[in-house]
């Protein structure tokens, strides 16, 4: 449950600018996520969100992004909880991921920054990888495998 109701705040977050964590917890609810605010806080924390000034000129939540190459544990986490098969073609790397975890595991490897990689799209429940030369692609697999330890 806690990775559903995590996943759908950077969904949320993604798409709306949300101001306040009674913000967030209303949203959650018409999601059917009934959470105090309190379990947002904990979220908020574990997620590593912070307030960034939006292009209304109010403040907002959003994922940082300060430090690109790190990738908070509990991102890493989610991904290991979260994606079960890796398979490519050429250069395309095509992972699948539990039913709602595809944006949360989508975000860890944005934040990851891999080599090679020059872009991915994530769904619902598949993460689409775009590696610059077929050649790459094995090592950018490897990589992906080796996060599952």
């Amino acid at each position: 449950m806690r990775i559903s109701r995590q996943n759908k705040i950077l969904e949320l977050i993604g798409q709306y600018e949300i101001e306040t964590q009674d913000k967030l917890v209303a949203m959650l609810a018409d999601y059917g996520y009934d959470v105090t605010q309190a379990t947002i806080s904990r979220d908020i924390k574990e997620l590593q969100l912070i307030k960034t000034l939006s292009t209304s000129g109010r403040y907002k939540y959003a994922v940082a992004h300060s430090n690109p190459g790190l990738v908070s544990e509990r991102f890493k986490d989610i991904y290991r909880k979260s994606i079960t098969s890796i398979a490519q073609s050429g250069n395309i790397i095509v992972l699948k991921a539990l039913s709602g975890c595809g944006p949360a595991a989508g975000e860890a490897l944005d934040c990851l920054d891999l080599p090679y990689v020059i872009g991915s799209v994530a769904g619902d429940n598949t993460i689409l990888l775009v590696v610059d030369d077929p050649d790459h692609t094995q090592d950018v697999v490897v990589a992906l495998e080796k996060m599952y330890q």
